[in-house]
């Protein structure tokens, strides 16, 4: 079912947005939107993925009593009793499916082994996406914990393509890069120059990159890639060919057709789900250092965690990119956490930071703001670095160097503590 009209306009894209946006954040839907909302959750037309991402971040939430109205058009004490919710908005959902169901319903949190049950359904094609839209916005809006993450990573790792297996034929220790797959609109990408550096470190560089699920489509790792004109990384039976200036990159796409089909079900739902995190922390090629990012800074410690649950040795966490990029900002705060995995399976940790007298050369007042950047363009100015040292963009060519040098002393920190 496809949508005749933008996600974002329709009356429950509306309402998505205004409520499902954290559970320290969300407003009461105005009456207005709360009429037209009733009328879409009645409109057999309206897709179903939007009909459960709106109620389930409504429950996410918390119905306000003028919210509790829409009981009209569901079942009247729907909102207060899990069960009836479950059987009258998802009346196609397997049978096997409804406990954990009434849990998200009910608020409560899923175990590992429930989570990887209710991952392996959502990667399926199986009837009921009004709960699949459902089940990621009530984790979303509330926040998904590690024991979750690790349960729906669990169920990602089986829906890969037989070629990234168990075995890995790298000749070396292996870094994967991955950044938001939703890019950026007003900067440009960094990526394969980090991979180049990282491999003149003596690793073997992975950028994992993907299509965009939103809400950002102008432009991400993905179509610079593409630009550079890469080979793409079909197994990990390839990791013993010669690498290229930038390593191997791997399409998300290749990589597992399952996560590939849900960047289209993000776009209709709106909100980052549960795999804008995940797809970056999946460890598919057995890398042992993950390099990421985040925008909220709250969430670089759960980010480190996440890449242990994978089976990284070591973690660099950017914290404030650009958009949220692995370009680091020159004028916001920004900095790394850096995290190595103990002997015992503990994580040890240490945070350097942006504006430490080191970088004090690399920091300027502002960021240089581009327009709607071109993938031409960004290409442009990679192969020029790569191979000149230099382009003709002083705050793109300053930002490298930053980038170098900050990721440089995170990378000393962690060979010194897997030594």
């Amino acid at each position: 079912m496809v949508l005749d009209t933008p996600a974002t306009d329709t009356p429950l894209g509306r309402g998505i947005k205004h409520i499902g946006i954290g559970k320290y954040g969300s407003k009461p839907l105005p009456p207005d939107l709360l009429a037209e909302c009733r009328i879409a959750l009645t409109d057999p037309m309206t897709h179903p993925l939007q009909r459960g991402a709106f109620l389930g971040a409504l429950l996410a939430k918390g119905p306000t009593p003028e919210e509790k109205t829409l009981e009209e058009v569901i079942g009247k004490g729907a909102f207060d009793h899990a069960t009836f919710f479950i059987n009258k908005v998802c009346p196609d959902l397997p049978g096997g499916l409804l406990p954990i169901a009434t849990k998200l319903v009910r608020g409560a949190n899923l175990q590992v082994t429930e989570a990887q049950q209710l991952g392996n359904y959502l990667f399926g094609e199986g009837e009921c996406e009004t709960f699949r839209g459902m089940a990621a916005s009530i984790m979303r809006v509330r926040h998904e914990t590690n024991e979750e993450y690790h349960g729906l990573m669990r169920a990602a790792e089986e829906t890969f393509t037989p070629g990234f297996g168990p075995i890995s034929c790298a000749d070396r220790p292996l870094i994967q890069l991955a950044e938001p797959f939703d890019g950026v609109e007003n900067s440009y990408l960094t990526t394969p120059l980090l991979a180049q550096f990282f491999q003149k470190r003596g690793y073997g560089a992975i950028s994992l990159v993907g299509r965009s699920g939103g809400p950002k489509f102008t432009l991400n790792a993905l179509d610079l890639y593409m630009h550079l004109g890469c080979q793409f990384l079909q197994s990990n039976h390839e990791l013993d060919t010669p690498l290229g200036q930038f390593g191997w990159v791997l399409d998300q796409k290749a990589l597992s057709p399952a996560l590939n089909r849900w960047v289209d079900r993000r776009q209709i739902i709106l909100k980052r789900p549960f795999l804008a995190t995940l797809e970056k922390v999946l460890n598919p090629c057995h890398a042992r250092v993950l390099v990421t990012s985040v925008f909220h800074i709250t969430y670089q410690m759960k980010m480190a965690e996440l890449a242990m649950l994978a089976g990284f040795d070591a973690v660099i966490v950017l914290k404030r990119g650009l958009e949220g990029s692995l370009a680091p900002s020159t004028s916001r705060s920004t900095g790394i956490l850096c995290a190595v995995r103990t002997p015992r399976g503990h994580l040890f940790y240490q945070h350097f930071e942006g504006d430490a007298p080191a970088f004090a050369s690399f920091r300027t007042e502002t960021e240089t703001v581009y327009d709607l950047p071109l993938a031409t363009d960004n290409a442009r100015l990679v192969r020029q670095f790569m191979n000149d040292g230099h382009t003709t963009d002083t705050d793109f060519d300053n930002r490298i160097r930053f980038a170098h040098a900050l990721y440089g002393r995170g990378l000393d920190w962690i060979e010194g503590q897997l030594r």
